[in-house]
């Protein structure tokens, strides 16, 4: 099964780690990545550029709104994400526990990622994917 760990810091939790060494925070991570590699569970990682580069396009009205970050009224931001192949959301769990930016306001979201054999295989659009993941070597 695949689960996503969804890496989340409110604005004080970024900020505090606005002094962390940069040097010792890729060791860090790269440790744990590292270990995720080794033990074959690791799809994917990527972090996320600054919320205050990125942009909302806002759906609520007929005419989509886009919107300049920083985002208004965050709680909490998304930083960046893993990708893991586990046999169940317990071991993501444990994975997740081991992460190694610790400290107030920083989260990890868990959340299983679904897979095209879920959704109804005689649906036109489903089949197009499913061709799609095929001719690329996703499935």
């Amino acid at each position: 099964m695949k689960y996503m760990l969804i890496m989340r810091a409110t604005d004080e939790a970024w900020a505090s780690m606005a002094d962390t060494d940069f040097e010792k925070m890729l060791e860090t991570i790269g440790r744990f990545n590292d270990e995720m590699i080794r033990a074959g569970v690791l799809l994917a990682a990527e972090g996320l550029d600054d919320a205050a580069e990125g942009v909302v396009v806002d759906h609520s009205s007929e005419t989509p709104v886009v919107t300049d970050g920083p985002y208004g009224e965050t709680k909490e931001l998304f930083g960046g994400f893993y990708i893991l192949n586990v046999a169940s959301k317990e071991e993501a769990i444990e994975w997740a526990k081991r992460a190694p930016l610790t400290g107030p306001g920083l989260k990890t979201e868990i959340r299983r990622v679904t897979t095209i054999d879920e959704f109804p295989q005689d649906n036109e659009w489903i089949q197009k994917e499913r061709a799609w993941r095929e001719a690329t070597g996703q499935l």
